[in-house]
């Protein structure tokens, strides 16, 4: 039988808002079966909260943002997809501020803060979600689907009329280790000419190329170049698998997503919770995280 985990003890990590570009910082901390994943604003009175949930994102415009009438905290995806590889399925996040640290612009710290700490099971059976049939949702030329699986694979393609970028694929069956090599260390990316319009909005004060891949109309801007040839296509698979924890319990699928962002990721999330006849939560008596 397959049992739930948590952290063994808490840990934080700092760093800045990419938006704000003000101090973040956040405190994972262990929690009891069946709590999910919770999000608690210890620097507001009361100390509201927010359980990851697909039924409490509120904006996918830039990042997937979640809130709440009390509070919101945005750009959860870097940190929740460390989480879905490690198969944490109950934590709390203490959190001061709105965002999330940007860090690198990538999942890696987050990823090693938690193995740091180490994983413990608990005394209570993990729920998957099992596809019965193919879901998928459309946007234009944008897809996103998920059909039937032995464990969790997931294939992104992108395109982007860039010289350094143009078309990249990646097909990878998803665990601990191989999230590790290929997935965790992948950086956002944006363009200049995006960043200027942003910051010209008060947004992206915390953006710099110490946390994030930046590309003028030709080039790269970054001294140190890419982590990957493809490390574009590799962040779009980060994305995709912090998007995909908002199922609130893993997934048995195959994932397939071409030039998918957060608006479908989160609408492909929706329509798996919604459609019973071709998914379901089902209890598993076998391991598939290695």
């Amino acid at each position: 039988m397959l049992f739930q985990k948590t952290i063994k003890n808490q840990i934080e990590v700092e760093g800045i808002g990419l938006h704000s570009g003000q101090k973040a910082k956040l405190r994972f901390k262990p929690a009891m079966p069946n709590t999910g994943i919770v999000f608690v604003r210890t620097d507001l009175l009361g100390s509201p909260f927010i359980k990851v949930s697909s039924n409490k994102v509120v904006d996918t415009k830039l990042a997937t943002t979640l809130g709440s009438d009390r509070f919101k905290v945005s750009t959860v995806e870097h940190c929740l997809c460390a989480m879905s590889a490690l198969r944490i399925d109950n934590l709390i996040i203490e959190l001061e501020g709105e965002e999330i640290p940007i860090i690198d612009g990538s999942s890696k710290h987050f990823l090693l803060a938690l193995q740091k700490v180490g994983l413990i099971e608990q005394d209570w059976a993990r729920k998957y979600w099992v596809l019965q049939d193919a879901i998928r949702v459309e946007q234009g030329d944008k897809w996103a689907e998920v059909t039937p699986y032995h464990g969790l694979r997931v294939s992104v393609s992108v395109e982007f009329d860039h010289p350094k970028i143009k078309s990249q694929s990646l097909d990878l069956d998803i665990n601990e280790s191989v999230f590790a090599s290929e997935i965790a260390g992948a950086r956002t990316f944006g363009f200049m000419s995006d960043v200027e319009r942003l910051q010209k909005l008060g947004l992206a004060k915390g953006g710099s190329l110490s946390n994030a891949i930046v590309l003028d109309d030709e080039k790269i801007l970054n001294p140190e170049g890419l982590r990957w040839p493809d490390e574009f296509v590799r962040h779009k698979l980060l994305d995709a698998l912090g998007d995909l924890s908002l199922l609130g319990f893993p997934l048995m699928g195959h994932l397939k997503l071409h030039k998918a962002g957060h608006e479908l990721m989160h609408r492909l999330v929706e329509k798996i919770i919604q459609e019973s006849k071709s998914s379901r939560l089902m209890e598993m008596s076998f391991d598939l995280s290695n």
